[in-house]
């Protein structure tokens, strides 16, 4: 085991048996819901991903070392500590060395899983290319993280308030491949569609794996992104969140938040102005992509038994 990582003895013990493990972050716990709506989510996360014959493996910093797969007492202790930072991945060795808590986000949760040998994680939507990112440069870790970590991402595409155009140009020039599982237009978060269609659909999961398979068989050490959207009884609709993000965008412009500030702020706004709906459809897109990914992830481990058996 890599002496960065504590890793609790069911995720151990699935990954020394060659079982489905499905990594998560922890983002979600300490800077989502209030609690102990925050711990109910990450429950029902990790549930979904126990129903589909997985194992779920909650991903977080705590003294001095990356926690693989947390205990119920983990998940209250991230959901009740105040002022936890949120660590991408540029931010792991000072957490780390501090010996504090830290909450990963999807790129520092993919390194984990990475050392760790998970290769499966799911989240609601992956960071991406910010508006304005012409001028401002700001391009999410998650998209750099991508080419460093053979993992597939199961997601609901990317954040609405993102670049969703320039997020997929810039998947393509860093060789991730993007798959639409069922679905031809890659999805935004919460809303079913972001006007932008995928660059590949796959409708069977078999199928699915054997893309995965094949993609890392040629050595390569980028990760995969596998989309599917929120169910359309969940989903918000899109022109209306679009009108939303425009007005917190001016507002964080007129009150000058910038940088790491700009996604907490602009989330915020969009669940003011949906009266909380976006909040209960964050945890349902949570939920069913957990989902989805338990399914990879038994599908997964199942191609690879039959190769070697």
């Amino acid at each position: 085991m890599h002496p960065l990582l504590r890793i609790s003895e069911e995720v151990r013990a699935a990954l020394a048996d060659g079982r489905p493990v499905v990594a998560l972050e922890s983002t979600v716990i300490a800077h989502g819901l209030p609690y102990p709506g925050n711990v109910e989510t990450a429950t029902a996360i990790e549930k979904a991903v126990r129903d589909a014959g997985a194992v779920p493996a909650t991903i977080g910093l705590a003294d001095g070392r990356f926690t693989v797969g947390m205990s119920e007492s983990d998940l209250e202790r991230f959901g009740t500590a105040q002022g936890i930072p949120k660590v991408s991945s540029r931010d792991i060795g000072v957490v780390l060395a501090g010996g504090g808590l830290g909450a990963t986000t999807v790129a520092s949760s993919l390194v984990a899983a990475s050392l760790a040998g998970i290769r499966v994680f799911s989240t609601a939507g992956v960071g991406g290319v910010h508006r304005g990112a012409g001028e401002t440069f700001d391009i999410s870790a998650d998209l750099v993280q991508f080419t460093r970590s053979p993992v597939a991402v199961v997601c609901a595409g990317a954040k609405s308030i993102l670049d969703l155009g320039l997020t997929l140009e810039y998947l393509e020039t860093q060789c991730v491949p993007v798959i639409g599982y069922r679905c031809d237009d890659f999805p935004a978060f919460y809303c079913r569609s972001s006007g932008h269609r995928n660059p590949q659909r796959i409708d069977e999961l078999p199928l699915l794996v054997r893309a995965l398979r094949a993609h890392w068989a040629t050595g390569t050490e980028v990760g995969a992104l596998v989309t599917h959207p929120i169910a359309e009884a969940d989903a918000l609709d899109s022109e209306y969140v679009e009108g939303a993000i425009t007005d917190a965008l001016a507002q964080a412009d007129a009150q000058g938040v910038t940088g790491p500030a700009i996604t907490p702020f602009l989330m915020k706004a969009v669940s003011a102005a949906t009266a909380g709906a976006s909040a209960a459809a964050n945890r349902a897109v949570l939920v069913s992509t957990a989902a989805l990914a338990g399914e990879v992830a038994v599908a997964l481990t199942a191609a690879g038994q039959e190769e070697t058996s």
